[in-house]
């Protein structure tokens, strides 16, 4: 049977073993480089991760690989996404998420949040335009997120604290901005 399917069970553990190690190899570089390694990619960025993913499955699939190898490979891969999911509801879920980075508080750029971030201050001003910012006085707050996307709050409403229970440096943010507690 196992000569029918291409693989035999000690490649198909080999596979296992290898899509383990590769996703936890590839889960510590993303935490260690921060969010900004998910933030928006440039045309490089996006060769890079090709390259990547070339790279990774390659690594999980092994010299020859075969639709049950490239099957176990998923399998396991996304067996690692259900129990990621499942830790992170958990109630030590928190050491498995980045927490949000303040980047700008009212029309204040905070720089350390940019350089805990990786981020340089071209880039924060190039997501502001891109949302419409045309003056440093319309911005609440910027945020990057842990998924690496970059929020941005506009001045006029006052921000429920809520919505930035998690977000360090929070007394930077003008109390005038926020909603009283």
């Amino acid at each position: 049977m196992w000569h029918n399917l291409g693989i035999t069970p000690s490649e198909a553990l080999w596979v296992v073993l290898s899509a383990l190690g590769i996703y936890a190899a590839f889960s510590l570089l993303v935490r260690g480089f921060g969010q900004r390694a998910l933030a928006s990619w440039s045309t490089l960025d996006r060769a890079i991760v090709i390259a990547l993913g070339a790279v990774l499955g390659r690594v999980v699939l092994g010299y020859t690989p075969t639709l049950a190898a490239g099957v176990i490979g998923l399998a396991t891969m996304f067996g690692m996404l259900r129990v990621e999911g499942y830790l992170r509801r958990s109630r030590h879920g928190a050491y498995l998420t980045s927490r949000p980075i303040l980047l700008m508080a009212g029309s204040e750029v905070v720089q350390e949040g940019l350089r805990k971030a990786h981020i340089l201050e071209e880039e924060l001003f190039f997501k502001l335009r891109q949302s419409g910012i045309r003056n440093l006085t319309e911005v609440a707050v910027v945020i990057l997120e842990p998924t690496g996307e970059v929020s941005i709050l506009r001045r006029g409403e006052r921000i429920d604290p809520l919505l930035l229970s998690r977000v360090p440096n929070q007394s930077r943010i003008p109390r005038e901005l926020v909603l009283p507690e």
